[in-house]
Parts: structure tokens; sequence; C-alpha cells
């Protein structure tokens, strides 16, 4: 990142480093393993409803699904409150330096708020909702129908994914920066490929799963509204 786009944020030069780590710290660990853990169980939609149900809604004990949520929620909410703050005191500066740097300091602040709002409803959607309402957890057969036959569903879905894939992507570059990995510009040029890497994989891997729930939905009917 330029100079100029770390200035584009006040937040930095007020904020102690150990704050500053820390948050970076929650953004990456552990909710990039999760996402990847994530997804990773998700592509068993590939072998079909049992396979999926088994990887993505089952769990040993109820222990074990209250020790998961809070792993991830935890983390996600401090994450949360960390980069709510930094938006909210961001004065982007990309007319005056209008450089790739900042480009994507400006889109990491939009696919934060993206990401935060698609995630949000995914966690009641598809976690909450299911468990506190219906009694159970979600079915196999509603969420490949939503994906399916509901445009909406399909679109929050690609573009959620998009812009999670790239958030966490350019946040464990931005990671590495605050915890002195990449000291140098010639080290972060050296990484930008890695960084991009990852965002194809993630992005791979999130397009698969919705494209696995996309094609088994054909063979459920449209769920009641």
């Amino acid at each position: 990142m330029s100079t100029q786009a770390a200035t584009a944020d006040s937040v930095p030069a007020r904020t102690p480093l150990l704050k500053s780590r820390l948050g970076s710290f929650l953004a990456v660990m552990p909710l990039s393993f999760w996402v990847i853990n994530h997804l990773w169980n998700n592509l068993s939609a590939f072998s079909g409803a049992e396979a999926w149900q088994a990887s993505v809604t089952s769990y040993a004990n109820p222990f074990a699904q209250a020790f998961t949520f809070l792993i991830v929620m935890l983390p996600l909410l401090l994450h949360t409150g960390w980069g709510l703050v930094r938006i909210f005191s961001f004065k982007p500066n990309n007319t005056r330096y209008n450089n790739y740097g900042n480009l994507k300091y400006l889109v990491q602040r939009i696919a934060g708020l993206g990401v935060l709002a698609f995630l949000g409803a995914h966690i009641w959607l598809a976690f909450l909702h299911p468990r506190l309402m219906e009694g159970g957890a979600e079915q196999f057969a509603d969420i490949a129908s939503e994906m399916h036959h509901h445009l909406p569903t399909l679109v929050v879905y690609l573009l959620g994914t998009l812009g999670t894939s790239y958030h966490l992507a350019n946040g464990i570059q931005t990671f590495c920066m605050g915890w002195g990995i990449l000291a140098s510009e010639r080290s972060m040029r050296r990484f930008e490929p890695v960084s991009i890497l990852i965002f194809l994989v993630l992005l791979a891997m999130s397009w698969g799963v919705i494209y696995a729930l996309y094609t088994a939905g054909g063979q459920f009917p449209p769920t009641a509204d």
C-alpha cells in the first residue's frame, strides 16, 4: 500500500499499535480459517443432499455447535466494531492520489460494508432462523431451491461471496503488513500475486458451491414465501 493510501484514514496514526494489530488478527484468525473450512464443507454439495447435510449442518453434540458459533461470532463482532470505527473515520483522497494502493484501500472499505450485510443475512437465514424458528438445521432442499428458483438469492450470494473473497484476500495482505511480515515496498509488490491468487481460489470455491446448489435446486420445487 502506498504512503498516500496509508494516510487516507486518520485512524491508524491515533490507534495504539496493539489495538490495530488485535483488530487485524481478529480479521484473519480464526475468521479466515473458518471461512475456508466453511467453503470446503459446502463443496460437498457436489455429492448431494446427504453429504452436504453431514458436512455443513451436523455436529457431534450441542456443545460443539455452540463452541463453533462462539468461535465465529465473538471475533466477527469484535472485528466488525473495529472495522466500523475505521470506516466512519475514513476520509478518501482518491481524487488527489489516484493510484492502485489507494484504489484497493477504498474498495476494501466498501467491500467490508457489503460483507457485513451479507454475513448478517447469511448467519440469520442459514443458521439462526432454522434452529430458532423451525427447530432444526437448514435443509439442503431449501437452500438449493432458493438458489435455483429465486434470482435475488442467487445474485446476493454471487456478490456477497465476491466481496468476502476480496475482503479476506486483501485483509491477509494488510495483516502481513501490520505485523511486519511485509516490511518493504518490494516485499509488498512481490506478495501482490499471492493476494490475487488467494482471492481467485476463494472465489472459485464460493462460486463452485453456488453452482452445485443451483444445479441441484432444479430437482426441488420453489419454496413457499
